[in-house]
């Protein structure tokens, strides 16, 4: 995807100035002080656009649109749109968010997605934004759902965190290949029943922090395509590099 000239990319570099929140504090990265969660400078050089694939936001060569992988086998969702790579100091970041029980990340790293290209027309054009759901014993262990404050900072009224629901808990995937990550998230995901006649013929946004080979939204968009969702959009913060 070239960036130069299309919608948002001029937004995204304005928006580095002010990311990342307004309170001091040491930046995560170079630890300068005082600073916001992560300085200016930090978020220039580590959030700049990169070329991705329309389809599963990989990294692809200038001038391609759609990754070899997307063409022979297309996800179930329409397209994905991711603000980084998966690296530092952003890797450091979520884990700190979401392992290390530090929900205040949320508003920074959401305004890091509201400034990535093409993020803030999709949420303008969807009818909903729909995190994605943690089980039950995660949801225990962790205290919060990071997509779910993701989400809430990110789309506001439209963030909707009841109309996809997790129906079992899935083992670790972090080092699991695609074809493994299918088969252990295969019937993971629903519709709320008593929801889903309101899901029919919108366009929603499925908002995740980070997505390495695509097997969870994959699982997600399958079970809004059965209460007949008619536009998908995958949301992440962070790409990894594996497919």
């Amino acid at each position: 995807m070239i960036f130069e000239g299309l919608p948002g990319f001029s937004r995204h570099l304005r928006g580095l100035a002010g990311l990342l929140g307004r309170v001091p504090s040491q930046c995560a990265a170079c630890h300068a002080w005082p600073s916001q969660r992560i300085c200016n400078a930090c978020v220039a050089r580590f959030a700049q656009p990169a070329n991705r694939c329309q389809r599963c936001a990989l990294r692809v060569p200038a001038g391609v649109a759609v990754c070899g992988a997307c063409l022979q086998h297309p996800p179930a969702f329409d397209a994905c749109l991711a603000a980084v790579d998966y690296a530092y100091p952003w890797a450091t970041a979520l884990a700190d968010f979401k392992f290390r029980a530090d929900p205040g990340w949320a508003g920074a790293l959401a305004t890091l997605l509201r400034s990535t290209p093409w993020v803030e027309p999709t949420l303008e054009a969807a009818d909903r934004v729909l995190p994605v759901p943690l089980s039950d014993e995660r949801l225990r262990e962790r205290g919060f759902n990071q997509s779910a404050l993701l989400a809430r900072h990110l789309a506001g009224a439209k963030a909707d965190a009841r109309s996809l629901l997790r129906l079992h808990a899935s083992e670790a995937q972090s080092s699991l290949p695609r074809a493994q990550r299918l088969r252990n998230l295969r019937g993971a995901f629903a519709v709320e029943p008593a929801r889903a006649a309101t899901l029919r013929g919108q366009r929603v946004v499925v908002l995740d922090d980070v997505m390495t080979t695509g097997a969870t939204a994959q699982a997600a968009t399958l079970a809004l395509r059965e209460a007949g969702v008619a536009q998908v959009t995958v949301v992440v913060l962070a790409r990894t590099a594996l497919e």
